[in-house]
């Protein structure tokens, strides 16, 4: 007897360009929870995924360099029914400004993290520190957050 496949929860993580820590949350999901998740990462603008990110993330033995940014209209990354079961927004501005605009009233989230304009890295050690520190937070709000998807409902804020 086969057993039904339950469909995946389809999440899509927004920040301004889509070039640093969605990037790093669309990873991260994929990576740790491959089978309950499908995990999009998108923005009002797209920029290209921050290099030193990629480094620090490589150098620590996670291939980040398939990662593309993606602006909203993006179809060829993107959901084109644009239907997600939750959108986290990773910045508190953006969430603000779009959080209205959007079709995804109900199950919108707002989980901000540290940007890279609160580095305050003095030299390429303290830089490569910050990466990593920024890495740890959304490795571990996603550990945590997705962990369960009922959990997740509950972080609902819009």
């Amino acid at each position: 007897m086969f057993k039904k496949k339950e469909a995946k929860v389809r999440v899509l993580f927004v920040e301004q360009k889509n070039d640093f820590v969605s990037q790093i949350a669309e990873y991260m999901t994929n990576q740790l929870y491959p089978g309950r998740y499908e995990a999009y990462s998108a923005g009002p603008e797209h920029d290209i995924v921050d290099c030193e990110l990629i480094s620090a993330m490589y150098q620590n033995g996670e291939d980040m360099r398939r990662q593309v940014s993606k602006d909203f209209k993006d179809r060829d990354y993107l959901r084109e029914d644009e239907e997600y079961d939750f959108v986290v927004y990773l910045q508190a501005s953006t969430f603000e400004e779009w959080a209205s605009k959007t079709p995804w009233a109900g199950k919108q989230i707002l989980a901000p993290m540290r940007s890279r304009e609160e580095y305050t890295a003095t030299d390429d050690l303290e830089l490569y520190n910050d990466y990593l520190a920024t890495v740890e937070e959304v490795r571990a709000w996603v550990k945590e957050n997705l962990r369960d998807p009922e959990a997740l409902a509950a972080l609902v804020s819009a």
